[in-house]
């Protein structure tokens, strides 16, 4: 064997390694082994292609077209490099670059259906339709000489791509047609094949309003018996807030494949989500007894977190964010938790908050490379980036009248849905909005570039660190100007947000150390309760004076915290004539009222004094307040939405003034509303408020009866009015745009 010989066959055997270390997973490892092997000869193109796509795997993108240009440079017509290439040029935002590295890829391949199926999916992102629509049909005639398994995946993909970018209706046909073009040799694997497709269709009717075709096409598929489908089902139930039918299936999965690990990590996952956390704890310790569970610490983190452990839940987040280094998405988890903790100061959240993220803006985009039109004789144009317009979400009940008010001849609106969670909210937030955009496939770089691509003057982030955010985008700047409001109560504590939208009572003058944003202050509250939907006022009586005075919360219970039990503890004792009823998801669970009674119990409370009441739907939510007398807010983190609510109904709120934004609101909507009296200076005061309130009855009664009529009254509850002043804070403020 000649030495040329010797060294080709090293480089082959350096290569063979390398790939098993890459299809199990060590990505790391194969790209070395990739080095190695083309050391020993620089021309071993299937060495040079995996070393491509072990640095599209790890993020290294610049690197990656490098290594798929040295890939070409061995073969110009290797139909793999340029698909793959053009799959990481649509990564990186390049739509153009991405449609060329197709059209080669179809040059070099004209029979394989991949190519012309990945620039239809590109042609249609960038609005070519007509060009996108020819491109499919060039897949459906290749893959229909493949075979009927390649049709059903060529329309099956290009329907969920259809749908990612929001038309639904096209994105049906697609589907039925691949419904029609599935086939299989045994009636299990017809309904494992087509249960694939009957959920997406299921998602699309659902976002065309068609709930009832949705739930068909759900229990069709529940037919399937994959597990990985299954799987998928019962999470997509879940998102579409079917939680009874999601535990089912994963009931079912885990009774037909009873020695998997992660059908049973599956199903505790999804007891957790739905609140019964006794069981969750169970069967999360079956699935670690079959196999090591990486997640597990993540999913006591939650758990600890909604039985109101703030503590154990950020000390488990903030754990877990260390190991896994910058970037990490349990750093806004552990976040989130500090926000709840009796133990940390509102100097130590902010504190937390900025170490959290600081790194988050290392290399972002200048504000000074933004080049915009000049702002005078046109519309600002304004960007909401936000997953959270559907039924009941905060965010949608506070934004949906500014969303009908916002002025269109002073701006222009683009907002980017970055969720999966579709409703009839969702599309009358559609409707009122004059750029919709579907993005929650894009990745942070992609999504940069449309908005960019859109000539963003303002980009709003309404989410924070709550699910689904967006924060990485923010950090790396997406537009000139930036700012948060009503997503999070707080500071982000990440770099690059120029504004948050406060008022004068949740970030008072001289909060500026709390807070990595400049403060704006709107007048009134910073969140303007104007519901739109009709809910009945309770009407009060003057036997309602006479009944046994009734405390109650609607807040969940993460916010039930050890000081906030201990307060209410103390208020029932002042007033030793009344109840407390407990209201919350969580409360569906006998566990969760096991837990709570047991603590209030040790306490010092009489539970036959305390009612625990689980979920309803909104409506009847809303007009179960009529049993209540009194609000109780908890502390640190107040109630928001629940206080809000609570008050449209009649109920005064009793808070306390906190040191930070999450435990000063229930004092911005008490002070707004003119009634500064319910609001306690300390723990001693709340307990002293309590006790005065409760004794003067018909005082009590005559501000109930009122106290819509008050609050409707008042300018902090005028939408139109909050609208305007939002507006003029954006407008205010985009002077830093470039133009």
């Amino acid at each position: 064997m000649t030495e040329t010989n010797s060294t080709q066959v090293l480089a082959a055997q350096a290569f063979n390694t390398a790939n098993a270390t890459f299809k199990n997973g060590e990505v790391q490892a194969a790209l070395q082994g990739c080095d190695a092997a083309l050391q020993l000869d620089a021309t071993l193109l299937p060495a040079a292609l995996l070393k491509a796509r072990c640095l599209v795997r790890l993020g290294e993108w610049m690197a990656a077209r490098e290594a798929f240009a040295q890939t070409l440079r061995l073969d110009a017509s290797h139909f793999s490099a340029w698909l793959e290439a053009g799959h990481l040029c649509k990564q990186m935002g390049e739509l153009g670059q991405a449609s060329a590295a197709y059209q080669r890829a179809i040059d070099a391949a004209p029979t394989r259906y991949e190519g012309y199926l990945a620039m239809a999916r590109v042609m249609a992102q960038q609005g070519q339709s007509d060009l996108a629509n020819h491109a499919y049909n060039e897949a459906v005639q290749a893959a229909s000489a493949k075979g009927v398994d390649a049709l059903r995946l060529v329309h099956w993909l290009m329907g969920q791509y259809v749908l990612e970018m929001g038309h639904a209706q096209e994105a049906l046909g697609c589907f039925n047609d691949a419904l029609k073009a599935t086939r299989a040799d045994t009636p299990e694997a017809l309904a494992n094949l087509a249960a694939e497709v009957q959920m997406d269709a299921a998602k699309a009717w659902l976002r065309v309003g068609e709930r009832e075709k949705a739930m068909k096409l759900l229990t069709l598929a529940s037919g399937a018996s994959d597990e990985a489908t299954l799987s998928r089902l019962a999470a997509l139930s879940f998102r579409n807030n079917f939680w009874q039918e999601a535990i089912e299936i994963s009931r079912r999965c885990v009774a037909l494949y009873p020695q998997s690990a992660w059908a049973h990590w599956n199903l505790a996952h999804l007891l957790a989500e739905c609140w019964q956390m006794a069981e969750a704890e169970q069967v999360l310790q079956q699935a670690e007894a079959l196999a090591p569970m990486p997640g597990a610490r993540s999913l006591r983190a939650a758990v600890a977190g909604k039985v109101g452990d703030a503590d154990q839940a950020l000390a488990l987040y903030a754990e877990l964010a260390l190991e896994e280094g910058q970037g990490s998405s349990y750093a806004s988890s552990a976040a989130m938790s500090s926000l709840y903790s009796d133990m940390q100061s509102a100097q130590q959240v902010a504190d937390l908050h900025r170490s959290l993220f600081a790194s988050w803006g290392e290399g972002a985009r200048s504000q000074d490379s933004f080049v915009r039109k000049p702002l005078e004789g046109r519309r600002l144009r304004v960007g909401i980036v936000s997953a959270d317009f559907h039924h009941q979400h905060p965010v949608n009940i506070f934004m949906q009248p500014v969303l009908r008010e916002l002025d269109r001849t002073r701006f222009e609106l683009f907002m980017y849905f970055v969720g999966d969670s579709h409703d009839e909210q969702t599309a009358l937030a559609r409707s009122r909005t004059e750029h919709w955009a579907e993005v929650g496939s894009l990745n942070t770089t992609q999504l940069a570039k449309r908005i960019d691509a859109d000539e963003i003057d303002v980009l709003l982030d309404m989410a924070g660190h709550t699910s689904q955010h967006r924060m990485p985008l923010f950090a790396q700047r997406a537009a000139p100007v930036q700012m948060t409001y009503l997503g999070y109560p707080g500071s982000t504590g990440v770099p690059n947000i120029d504004f948050i939208l406060g008022d004068a009572i949740v970030t008072p003058e001289g909060c500026e150390s709390l807070y990595t944003e400049q403060v704006l202050r709107l007048p009134g509250t910073v969140f303007c309760f104007a519901p739109e939907e009709d809910y009945a006022f309770p009407k009060f009586k003057a036997a309602d004076a006479m009944r046994t005075l009734t405390f109650g919360s609607f807040n969940n219970v993460p916010k039930l915290t050890p000081r906030t039990l201990k307060l209410w503890a103390r208020v029932l004792e002042a007033v030793p004539d009344s109840r407390l009823v407990l209201k919350a998801p969580s409360f569906s669970d006998e566990g969760a009222k096991r837990i709570f009674g047991e603590r209030l119990q040790a306490l010092g409370v009489d539970l036959a004094r305390v009612e625990f009441r689980g979920p309803v739907g909104l409506t009847d939510m809303m007009a179960e307040y009529a049993d209540i007398d009194i609000a109780l807010d908890p502390v640190p983190y107040n109630g928001g939405t629940t206080s809000l609510q609570a008050m449209w109904m009649g109920v005064p709120v009793l808070t306390q003034m906190g040191a930070h934004f999450v435990s000063r609101m229930g004092a911005s909507f008490m002070t707004a509303a003119g009634l500064p009296e319910w609001v306690a200076k300390d723990d001693d005061d709340y307990v002293a408020v309590a006790q005065r309130m409760a004794s003067d009855r018909k005082t009590l009664l005559a501000l109930k009866k009122g106290l819509r009529d008050r609050l409707q009254k008042t300018p902090a509850w005028d939408v139109v009015a909050h609208t305007r002043a939002l507006e003029q804070l954006i407008q205010d403020h985009s002077r830093l745009a470039k133009s």
